[in-house]
């Protein structure tokens, strides 16, 4: 514990900290479920329903750094309580997005989501390695990081609930056929009644995030400034561009985080593609995502003491990358805890597990010894979270080019190739040249 904090302090900033992480997960992996659903409610092509997921991360690419610049002038928390507010005003978005069925507003409720997350997050992980010992960082990054996957497990299970029932499983068939078998008044009487359902989840979400805001304001979190930052390892670099290590670790990042996006985002409507029904593979992100909390789970009991930060890393790389190959072999159908749906699917689902380690695995070894530019270095690696939003798209397209949407997971191989490298390699390189050292 910081000697710095009462033990009151240090128990309920935990606590603040794990319900964010909480909100994290939550407001981020639904976007499983809102893709095929705005797909039909909206009646969107393919590459337009993934931009539900584009919006909302690249959002962390235009505000990570403006994030840290407003942490350094303000504070942790007081910007903590402004994320919240933004993210509450994207949720309020879908109110009126809902009533008139306006694709537009729904991206613009989503953008404000995710720029409320990203000052959230470049708050929240350095907080949390700051606010107990060094040594003991990892374990409460574990600790956050089962609070985020909880709620990814949870969260798509209950607004899938709330939104896709059973009875339209017909329009989902049809959306996917590019038939209309309901045409006329009929059918926008149905698609209006599909889209007003999100309006009482998000609109419960909101009051929640502005309660929460006003809670974290006067709560006795303590009011750390970002300019307090450690200057241990300054070297006399000029330029975070100086650092290949940090750069490098940025790729493994954009790598990682775009791989596990498109592994969990792209699962209903592949699925579908595939023969699933809608009424099962509405279940596949919250499997998906207690695989990952399993990984979790299995690093907070087996990091430090049986097995390293770095050889995890390279265990759960090479595990990954024979999962991509792997994916592309596949073929049927295959039936696990009362599920069925095709083979790559379980593959994708099963990849969350290894999924666990990358983050925790690439962050420190990225973020070592920058000194001065440890806050920027931060930013750039939240930053990479925007990939989560280009890999779907990306994947769309190479549907679209391949007429499959089984071998467009190809890409995924020279991603976790390089995330390989980088466990093996690339978090030595500490100068560009040999003239550097």
């Amino acid at each position: 514990m910081n000697p710095s904090l009462s033990k009151r302090q240090y128990f309920v900033s935990m606590a603040i900290m794990g319900t964010l992480f909480f909100f994290f997960g939550m407001i981020s992996w639904v976007n499983s479920v809102l893709i095929p659903y705005f797909k039909v409610t909206c009646e969107l092509s393919l590459a337009q329903a993934y931009l539900v997921g584009f919006v909302f991360y690249i959002a962390y690419l235009v505000m990570a750094i403006p994030s840290s610049m407003m942490l350094d002038a303000v504070g942790y928390k007081k910007g903590i309580g402004y994320g919240l507010f933004i993210m509450a005003l994207g949720a309020l978005c879908f109110v009126p997005a809902a009533l008139i069925r306006c694709y537009a507003l729904f991206l613009t409720g989503l953008f404000l989501l995710g720029i409320g997350l990203a000052v959230l997050q470049t708050a929240g992980n350095p907080f949390v390695t700051i606010i107990g010992p060094i040594d003991a960082a990892a374990k409460r990054m574990s600790v956050m990081g089962v609070c985020n996957k909880l709620a990814g497990i949870i969260a798509p299970l209950a607004l899938g609930y709330l939104i896709i029932r059973p009875g339209d499983a017909a329009l989902f068939e049809q959306a996917e056929a590019g038939v209309q078998l309901i045409g006329g008044q009929a059918r926008e009487v149905v698609l209006d009644e599909m889209a007003r359902r999100v309006i009482l989840p998000y609109s419960v979400l909101a009051l929640v995030l502005i309660a929460f805001g006003f809670y974290v304001r006067r709560s006795p979190l303590p009011d750390i400034v970002g300019k307090a930052k450690t200057t241990s390892g300054e070297d006399g670099r000029k330029s975070i561009l100086s650092y290949p290590y940090l750069i490098l670790g940025v790729v493994a990042m954009v790598c990682h985080l775009g791989t596990q996006a498109l592994c969990i985002n792209t699962l209903v409507t592949s699925s579908v593609s595939l023969g699933t029904e809608i009424a099962q593979a509405k279940l596949l992100p919250s499997l998906i995502l207690f695989s990952t909390f399993v990984g979790f789970a299995l690093g907070a009991l087996l990091i430090p003491r049986v097995l390293s930060q770095r050889t995890a890393l390279k265990i759960a790389a090479a595990l990954n990358l024979a999962a991509s190959v792997l994916v592309l072999c596949v073929g049927g159908n295959l039936s696990l805890f009362g599920v069925e749906t095709h083979a790559a699917m379980w593959v994708l689902i099963f990849m969350g597990i290894p999924n666990a380690f990358l983050y925790s695995g690439i962050w420190p070894l990225a973020i070592h010894d920058l000194g001065r530019h440890t806050g920027l270095g931060s930013a750039w690696l939240v930053m990479a979270l925007a990939s989560s939003g280009l890999f779907p798209l990306i994947y769309a397209g190479e549907v679209s080019r391949l007429g499959s949407v089984q071998s467009a997971y190809w890409f995924m191989i020279p991603c976790f190739v390089f995330i390989l490298y980088y466990a093996f390699r690339g978090y030595k390189v500490e100068y560009w040249t040999r003239r550097g050292r």
